[in-house]
Formats: structure tokens, C-alpha cells, sequence
């Protein structure tokens, strides 16, 4: 297994800002083959039941232990709340409906892509499907969900953090008129 380097490139407390960021960003990354990636910590009956309309077949665990509780286990995820749910290898068009549904509740959202594209006027060679990635972090501003906040933070991956990497994420940061803050998580793929 091997790991990337998430960067932070643009916090807003408006969640149709960050979307409409995150739609500029798929538009420039090669998405044929995309597809996407939930986690979250719900807290609700309310949230909960929106997003298993959006997503039926999703897994989850009691936060509290699977022994509170598991879909592994057939337990109703509505009587062990709050619940950490994933959902994995999905098709694109579930993002947005799962990030309506999530209401005040934390969740990481992760598109897989196919490359980011080379951008020669930048200098900039294409990045594989292994490194491409872009992850939605709502009502939180880490991958994991351990920082709960009011607002919501993209994070573009790439291999590691040497100079023509972070030139990247300088790049993209642009395109939404972010900035790359230094902050980077290490996300496992």
C-alpha cells in the first residue's frame, strides 16, 4: 500500500462554492473511468435515512465500536447512532446528492481519477491514476473527520511533496482561486 500527499487548497463555508470549485477541478482531470468514495460520521435518524436513499448498500459501524453495532452484523445503523458509514467505487453522479444529504454531519468525499492531465505552459507532466485524486472534506477540514467544522476544505493529491509535485497543487489551487496553505495530510490508496 502506498500513500499521497492530500493538499489543502481551498476552505469555504460555502458548501455550493466548494462544489462548484470541485466541478472546475473535475473538469480538468481525465474522469473516463472515475469514480467515487464516501466516509462519514452520522449523527441523525434524519441524515441517515437521506443518506441510504442516496446510497442503500452502504457500510457502517457503531462510532462507538462494531460491537455497538455494524452492517456487517444486520443491526439497523438507526438504533446505534451516531455511525461511521463507507462506501467505496461508486459512480460519479452519487457525489453531490450523498453531499446534500450529509447536513451538518462530517464526511470526506474522494473522487478517483483517471490522470491529471500534463499542462505544458506550466511545466507539468500528466500524473497517473495512482496519484490522481481529489477529496471534498464537509463540515470538516481533514480526511478523517477529526476536525469538525462549520466549513469545508478541497484537497488535491498528488505523489509526494517535492518541488514539481506542489507545483501542482500551486496549479490547481489557481484554477479555483485557492491557495495551497501548506497543510498536507498523508492519505493511504
Amino acid at each position: 500500500m502506498s500513500n499521497s500527499a492530500a493538499a489543502a487548497v481551498l476552505t469555504t463555508a460555502d458548501l455550493p462554492e466548494a462544489i462548484r470549485a470541485v466541478r472546475t477541478l473535475l473538469g480538468m482531470a481525465d474522469i473516463s473511468q472515475g469514480e467515487v468514495d464516501f466516509e462519514a460520521v452520522i449523527r441523525s435518524p434524519d441524515v441517515l435515512a437521506k443518506v441510504r436513499h442516496v446510497l442503500p448498500d452502504l457500510e457502517w459501524r457503531a462510532s462507538a465500536g462494531e460491537e455497538h453495532g455494524s452492517s456487517e452484523a444486520g443491526d439497523d445503523p438507526a438504533d446505534c447512532l451516531p455511525v461511521q458509514v463507507s462506501d467505496w467505487g461508486r459512480p460519479l453522479d452519487r457525489a453531490e446528492p450523498f453531499i446534500a444529504a450529509l447536513g451538518p454531519d462530517p464526511a470526506a468525499v474522494r473522487w478517483d481519477l483517471n490522470a491529471w492531465p500534463a499542462v505544458p505552459e506550466a511545466g507539468l507532466e500528466a500524473i497517473s491514476q495512482k496519484y490522481a485524486y481529489l477529496t471534498l472534506t464537509v463540515n470538516s477540514r481533514d480526511l478523517y473527520q477529526a476536525e469538525p467544522s462549520q466549513d469545508h476544505t478541497i484537497h488535491v493529491h498528488v505523489r509526494n511533496r517535492n518541488g514539481d509535485q506542489i507545483a501542482r497543487v500551486h496549479w490547481l489551487a489557481d484554477q479555483v482561486g485557492g491557495r495551497f496553505t501548506g497543510r498536507v495530510e498523508s492519505a493511504p490508496l
